[in-house]
This record gives C-alpha cells, sequence and structure tokens, in this order.
C-alpha cells in the first residue's frame, strides 16, 4: 500500500513540474447557449479549431472543439552556477541560454530545465 500511495506522490509531483509551464481553458457554451465556433484567447482573438499558433509571450498554443491549450515554448534553467553564469531570455526569438559571467560568448553547463 505504501509503495502505491508513494508512485501515486512520485507521478503527481512529476505531472507537476513537467507542466508547469503550461496551461489550458475549456471550450464552453455561450450565455445565450450558442456553441463555440474556435478558441478565445486572452486577447480576444478568435481561433479556429484544429489551428497552431504562437503568441508575442512565447507559447506555443493548440484549439480544438474540447479546449485551448498553450504552453511555453522554453524553459526556466535549474542547477546551473549561479555565482559563474547568467540567463539570457531573448523573447523575440523565444530561446534561453545560460552564459559565462566572465565571457558571455561562452555557454555554461546546465543540468535541467523547469517549465
Amino acid at each position: 500500500m505504501k509503495f502505491i500511495l508513494a508512485t501515486i506522490f512520485a507521478f503527481g509531483i512529476l505531472v507537476t513540474i513537467c507542466n508547469a509551464g503550461c496551461f489550458t481553458k475549456l471550450n464552453k457554451p455561450s450565455l445565450d447557449g450558442d456553441e463555440p465556433k474556435g478558441c478565445l484567447d486572452k486577447n480576444g482573438v478568435l481561433h479556429e479549431f484544429n489551428t497552431r499558433w504562437k503568441t508575442k509571450n512565447c507559447f506555443d498554443c493548440s484549439c480544438d472543439t474540447e479546449e485551448m491549450s498553450c504552453c511555453k515554448v522554453y524553459g526556466r534553467p535549474a542547477n546551473y552556477d549561479q555565482s559563474k553564469c547568467f540567463v539570457k531570455y531573448d523573447k523575440h526569438a523565444c530561446t534561453v541560454e545560460v552564459l559565462q559571467k566572465e565571457d558571455p560568448t561562452k555557454l555554461c553547463e546546465r543540468y535541467g530545465m523547469a517549465g
């Protein structure tokens, strides 16, 4: 029994960590009962069903009849030497790099990314 509980707990943590950079929004009928015609993003733009798009905030989104789902294109660097390295985000290219403070043209070693 303890093994099963530990497995469920570990799986729950893993799912939380993996999906930390994602969100979903269910498609609901409008107040007058009409079925949705697509997915409405936070800017009020309607996206047709079965489409994909990238936002200016580096989210990769998709729309289907059930929900709109968006995930951050890049993660947050973790487990790097913060005394020797710094993180550089490029929101135009939707990339992230961990660079050496002494020579910003060189990459630092990094061990993982978090959502």
